[in-house]
């Protein structure tokens, strides 16, 4: 009630409206929650500007924390490395230190078959040092292909040869040098009275020669470079004991030793122990040259003929079924008894050995040999202004580049033909897996033009190549143009 009218107070009367203010110019209910509203609203304000500052924050530190792991740069565009980056580089160095001791000196235990069947180290010290026969010196190591790492050897014994005070015709030194790691691929273990216990070969006895540096057979690595001086034959000859070869061949020893004698230096029959055939059917011999193990970076298949892989495939093949290490290989191709009657029989198929000393060092021998770079021809080996002409005709006229596409010089991919592609017979390629020939890479053909051209060395010259394509393909080319094309291969 209204104690002035006596009236009933009216809801208008006892509620003050929504937009009134009291007479001490406070505000109402209602206005206070609009000032509330407008307080709760910059509060979001706040908080949202603060989320996306954080989220701005971690979205910077993401990216701090990503570069890192990528290597970043300094300022001036200098790479750091650190992160995951630097375990890469880190990895990478081992991998090239590791593969280069592998590549040099590991035998993947082959001293099992080169001492233990073959009794090669017996041969090597001869009858006077607790062997057989007349022993290896230095002299006829060198006579049968062998080098010599001039690094390897101490100084003053560099001086007592330089003098001829060191006798290179008895097989003591040749032992001594084995000692010291200087022969090329022949790693030897010794006695305690320094007789030659056991005597295993590496990568390097084939792929790898000298600069004669010192003299003809001795001077400074050259690794993946081809050895076509090494008498492979003649080096299997020499073992007292090859029982072992002509039992897997199932042949007699005058029969083995023919063959070896066949070679011929620079030359070595991969396939022989998988398929027996010795020799072609016009009476040549089945070997074919050893090739480089330089520049096969980005290359495919890395042998003479095609579906035999890349370099760890013949790696694991050499270690395994050539060298006869210890380890593990598979490749079921080699169940066919028709295609590879020897391996099949063998079971080279699928063998395991009971200690594994190869699977384990093939990533990084990879490593290593892919880093082997082709050579650089020496200044004054080839005509520049020819070889420049030269290059236009291998990318035009003489249609080179089709296959041998720069600058891998090999085709990228399956880079194998049909022997009718490139004008020759089949008899190697038909020993291959797939029946093909692959297109060898031309970089540093200096390095391996002794012993001829093409798998088996039918061509001895580029010339003899070039002459060959020319008629095969129907060229055309004139005397200047083959000319200036032999100077660019020679440039390359």
């Amino acid at each position: 009630m209204n104690k002035e009218t006596g009236r009933a107070n009216t809801p208008s009367q006892e509620q003050a409206p929504a937009h009134s203010v009291t007479a001490e110019g406070g505000r109402t209910d209602c206005g206070t929650n609009a000032f509330t509203v407008k307080l709760s609203v910059n509060h979001i304000k706040v908080i949202t500007l603060l989320v996306f500052i954080a989220l701005g924050l971690l979205y910077v530190a993401g990216l701090v924390r990503a570069q890192s792991d990528r290597g970043g740069s300094r300022a001036g565009g200098t790479p750091t490395v650190s992160g995951f980056d630097s375990r890469i580089d880190g990895n990478a160095q081992q991998m090239l230190e590791q593969g280069r001791q592998i590549f040099r000196f590991e035998t993947f235990g082959d001293e099992a078959y080169w001492s233990d069947k073959l009794k090669l180290h017996r041969a090597i010290e001869g009858a006077k040092l607790g062997g057989v026969g007349a022993g290896v010196s230095p002299k006829a190591a060198l006579a049968v292909g062998l080098k010599v790492d001039m690094d390897a050897l101490p100084a003053d014994l560099v001086e007592k040869i330089k003098r001829g005070e060191v006798n290179l015709d008895d097989p003591a030194t040749t032992l001594a040098l084995i000692k010291l790691n200087a022969v090329l691929g022949v790693k030897g273990t010794f006695n305690a009275d320094g007789s030659l216990k056991a005597v295993g070969l590496s990568c390097a006895v084939c792929h790898s020669t000298v600069d004669d540096a010192f003299m003809p057979g001795i001077g400074h690595r050259l690794d993946g470079w081809p050895n076509r001086d090494l008498n492979v034959g003649q080096v299997i000859s020499l073992a007292p004991d090859t029982s072992a070869l002509t039992q897997l061949l199932g042949v007699d020893e005058a029969t083995l030793k023919k063959v070896l004698a066949s070679w011929g230096p620079g030359k070595f029959d991969a396939e022989l122990n998988l398929d027996g055939k010795a020799f072609r059917p016009d009476g040549k011999p089945a070997a074919t040259l050893i090739p480089p193990a330089f520049g096969m970076a980005g290359v495919n298949n890395h042998t003479w003929t095609g579906g035999w892989g890349t370099v760890t495939y013949w790696n694991a093949y050499v270690a395994n079924l050539e060298l006869q290490g210890q380890g593990t290989f598979f490749d079921e191709r080699f169940n066919d008894a028709k295609k590879y009657p020897i391996a099949a029989k063998a079971g080279f198929g699928n063998k395991r050995s009971g200690t594994d000393m190869a699977t384990a060092k093939l990533a990084a021998l990879q490593f290593y040999q892919l880093a082997i770079p082709p050579p650089t021809p020496p200044a004054g080996s080839f005509d520049g202004a020819a070889a420049a002409r030269g290059e236009a005709l291998f990318r035009g006229k003489a249609t080179c580049a089709q296959c041998h596409v720069p600058p891998l010089f090999t085709e990228p991919g399956w880079n194998t033909h049909k022997p009718s592609d490139i004008g020759i017979d089949d008899f190697q390629a038909n020993r291959s897996p797939d029946k093909t020939y692959r297109t060898a890479p031309l970089r540093g053909l200096f390095a391996h033009m002794k012993g001829g051209f093409y798998h088996d060395g039918r061509f001895a010259t580029l010339l003899d190549v070039v002459n060959h394509y020319n008629s095969f393909k129907k060229l055309n080319l004139t005397e200047q143009e083959k000319n200036d094309l032999v100077e660019y291969l020679k440039s390359l």
